[in-house]
């Protein structure tokens, strides 16, 4: 199965916010997609469909396909501590989610591209994997060879956000994943225990 990499608004549209960031075509049409759109009457949703979208959502969130995903809950049942934040903090560690925290990359969608084309080192060592899970004490930065690219240039110099849970060098352009986030720390509006029911049944 491919990565969606089809029309974003369309999936945020579903879903009823803006989970890809800011996008200028959902905020005005920000109502399901359909050629009825925002007249169509749609019924109430059964339980399972509301825990099935939920799951989606986190899917589409962080650019994770099913397989995958199913195997971070799996781990995350066998983790200490709630299944559901845990897994939230299993998809807030992986590589191309933390770049993309750090400002490095406007997406996760280009955080993941950063890294596949190896502009992205871990602890001094070149890292082409997204998915692979950064530790407390990591530090992440941009290759030296790659400081200079435009698109990584443009990005941190809009970024404006800031974690608590992680720190950013901008003259160096490394920061360090101080510690795993809390779930009140995590900013994406998702349920998991939808999902945790979800995959319980």
């Amino acid at each position: 199965m491919a990565r969606y990499t089809g029309p974003k608004t369309k999936i945020a549209r579903k879903f009823g916010e803006a989970i890809f960031g800011d996008d200028k075509s959902f905020e005005k049409r920000n109502y399901p997609p359909g050629q009825h759109g925002n007249n169509r009457r749609r019924g109430k949703k059964s339980e399972y469909a509301i825990q099935l979208q939920e799951k989606q959502k986190a899917k589409y969130t962080y650019g994770i396909l099913e397989n995958q995903f199913r195997n971070m809950f799996e781990k995350a049942t066998r983790a200490t501590g709630i299944t559901g934040v845990v897994l939230l903090q299993l998809c807030e560690s992986r590589l191309d989610n933390v770049v993309f925290r750090m400002g490095i990359a406007p997406s996760r969608r280009a955080a993941r591209q950063f890294v596949s084309h190896r502009h992205i080192t871990v602890n001094g060592e070149l890292v082409n994997i997204p998915s692979y899970q950064i530790k407390p004490g990591d530090v992440v930065a941009v290759r030296e060879k790659s400081k200079s690219l435009t698109a990584i240039q443009d990005s941190l110099a809009n970024a404006s956000h800031v974690y608590e849970w992680i720190t950013w060098n901008n003259d160096s352009k490394q920061g360090t994943f101080v510690s795993i986030p809390e779930r009140i720390q995590i900013p994406e509006n998702i349920n998991e225990q939808f999902i945790v029911e979800l995959y319980s049944k």
